[in-house]
């Protein structure tokens, strides 16, 4: 497939929210902890019972990122195009972006989001995407690239992984506070 990536302006985000980065849940990751956690933990995938679809724009959507008091300026912003259509993107946080997605380290660069058009999955936008980031990252000085998501994303986790990425955190109890059964796994990739 032909395609491009380009370096962009927070002022795309409306456009880049047209890329929709919903996906079915059909299976989730169960963490196992063996020992208690003292043996380490396991991740087995298991079919959930009734598939539903997840979107995380449905709550907080490129749109309304930039109308937060967050700090826009020092992120990269990617689009992938073919031809003309824009077809997926990826945004790439860096130290002093008002969240703390970067954990307070300077050498630490946070992929804040990566989406790609459903039709054009499995293409190799995503990787094309995830390696733009990488570089941009690197060329900031960074020595690793974060990312977060959730265990029933189980195809963005199997990408994360395939793209060099080690799981880093288990965080069980993430989304508690919102009443999702749902777990954080934070991925970290060496640059």
């Amino acid at each position: 497939m032909d395609f491009r990536v380009v370096e962009e302006t927070a002022d795309m985000l409306p456009e880049y929210g047209s890329v929709p980065i919903a996906y079915e849940v059909n299976s989730r990751f169960r963490v196992e902890r063996v020992s208690d956690g003292l043996g380490g933990i396991r991740l087995i995938e298991e079919a959930v019972q009734s598939p539903y679809i997840k979107d995380y724009d449905e709550l907080d959507g490129p749109e309304r990122w930039a109308r937060r008091s967050w700090d826009l300026s020092n992120w990269i912003f990617l689009g992938a195009y073919g031809k003309q259509e824009r077809i997926g993107g990826a945004i790439v946080a860096f130290h002093g972006d008002d969240m703390n997605y970067c954990e307070g380290r300077e050498d630490l660069a946070g992929l804040w989001d990566i989406r790609v058009h459903p039709e054009y999955r499995g293409q190799g936008v995503g990787s094309a995407l995830f390696q733009h980031a990488e570089i941009s990252a690197r060329n900031c000085g960074c020595t690793q690239l974060k990312v977060e998501t959730q265990n029933v994303n189980v195809a963005a986790c199997r990408f994360y992984a395939r793209m060099g990425a080690r799981l880093g955190r288990v965080h069980l109890y993430a989304y508690r506070a919102e009443g999702l059964d749902e777990v954080e796994l934070t991925w970290y990739k060496d640059l």
